[in-house]
């Protein structure tokens, strides 16, 4: 009978461990594998993957042309149907909501439901994507799913919006009037210029 005391490892489970640097009585030659001399033979050295001796690499070398999709990727919220558990039901969930209890940070391209979990009353949700599961589910609690526009994507506050809202500036009391343009000839001097021009 098997008990803890008499427990052994199964033959061919366990070997020798490999021992370097004894010389050539060890089975391994007298550099013990390592070769001789050079950086990967001493102790502790080792060369970067991709490292070329300092000559160009490889991957500097080759053009980068062509279209790459990558930047244009959208990331999303994961949200399971297991997380939504706490909130009370008929409560409208929302990116907002979901951002206070700290179940979507980050910056994120919208939210995106799936089905893992159950759900045990109804919800009002509003989600970018939901898989097919979620919404049975969802819809078999007595829930409601909204799927959002992409205009409609909740938008954290800027620092300036919030300090607008803080200290509204303040209107003038009274309408600065505009000055008026003085004119060039003054009429006593347009009259002295007209006896002149009669004598």
């Amino acid at each position: 009978m098997m008990r803890l005391h008499n427990l052994r490892l199964r033959p061919g489970s366990r070997h020798r461990v490999k021992r370097l640097g004894c010389g050539e009585s060890s089975g391994h030659g007298k550099t013990s594998g390592k070769g001789h001399k050079g950086q990967k033979a001493r102790s502790g050295g080792s060369i970067r993957l991709g490292f070329e001796g300092g000559q160009m690499p490889l991957i500097r070398r080759l053009p980068k042309r062509g279209f790459n999709n990558a930047a244009f990727h959208k990331n999303y919220a994961i949200v399971n149907l297991s997380d939504l558990n706490e909130f009370k039901s008929g409560t409208l969930v929302n990116e907002q909501l979901l951002r206070e209890s700290k179940l979507v940070r980050g910056d994120v391209a919208g939210i995106k439901i799936l089905g893992d979990g159950e759900l045990k009353h109804g919800l009002k949700i509003e989600a970018d994507k939901i898989s097919a599961s979620a919404r049975e589910k969802i819809e078999k609690a007595g829930g409601t799913i909204t799927l959002r526009e992409p205009r409609a994507r909740f938008q954290a506050p800027r620092k300036e919006d919030v300090d607008l809202a803080e200290n509204p500036p303040k209107e003038a009391d009274a309408k600065v009037t505009p000055k008026k343009k003085p004119t060039s000839k003054s009429p006593a001097k347009a009259k002295a210029k007209n006896r002149s021009r009669k004598s």
